[in-house]
C-alpha cells in the first residue's frame, strides 16, 4: 500500500465547490482507501491505496464528480513526493504562511516564469511539478498572475508541512 496525499482544486474557496471533509472522507472510504485523514476544509486528504497515482486520481475524480455533480480537479502526490516538495522549497528562509506551492499535473513549462504578469515583490521559482511563490505582501493583495498555474491548486507551506506529517513522511 502506498500513502498518498490528494489536493482538490477549488473546494470550499470563495463559496464555490462546497464539499464537507466528512463527505470527502466517505468518498475515499467507498473508493477502498484506508488510513484516511482530512486536513482543514480546503480539500486535503491523506490515505493509503494499492492503486497507482494515476489510478487514485481517476478514481477520486470519477467519484467526486458523481458526488458533487461537477468535475473536481485532483492533484495526487505520494507521501515521499510531498515531503520532497517541502524539502525543496527554495524560500525555506521565508514565512511559510506567505509561501505557496502551486501543484501542477506536469513540470512547469519553460516559459512559466516569463509569462508571469503583475509581479511586484513576489518571488517565483519552478519546482518538479510545482511552482513556488513567496508573497511578502500577502497572496490576497497580490496582482500576480501565473498562466502556467491557472489549472493547478495552491497550498501554503504550513499546510504542506502538516500534510507531510499526517502522511507519515
Amino acid at each position: 500500500m502506498t500513502t498518498y496525499v490528494a489536493l482538490l482544486r477549488a473546494v470550499n474557496v470563495g463559496g464555490t465547490g462546497k464539499l464537507s471533509m466528512a463527505d470527502l472522507k466517505a468518498v475515499c472510504a467507498r473508493a477502498g482507501f484506508s488510513r484516511i485523514e482530512t486536513y482543514i476544509a480546503s480539500g486535503n486528504v491523506t490515505f493509503a491505496s494499492a492503486l497507482s497515482a494515476t489510478g487514485v486520481r481517476a478514481m477520486l475524480e470519477k467519484r467526486l464528480q458523481a458526488h458533487t455533480g461537477s468535475p473536481v480537479g485532483v492533484f495526487v502526490r505520494t507521501a515521499a513526493e510531498l515531503a520532497a516538495v517541502l524539502a525543496e522549497n527554495p524560500f525555506a528562509d521565508r514565512d511559510p504562511r506567505a509561501t505557496y506551492a502551486f501543484f501542477l499535473d506536469a513540470a512547469p513549462p519553460p516559459a512559466a516564469l516569463t509569462q508571469a504578469r503583475g509581479q511586484v515583490d513576489e518571488l517565483i521559482h519552478p519546482g518538479r511539478r510545482e511552482i513556488y511563490v513567496h508573497y511578502p505582501s500577502g497572496m490576497g493583495r497580490s496582482k500576480l498572475r501565473l498562466p502556467a498555474a491557472a489549472a493547478g491548486t495552491a497550498r501554503n507551506l504550513n499546510t504542506v508541512a502538516k500534510l507531510v506529517s499526517l502522511s507519515g513522511s
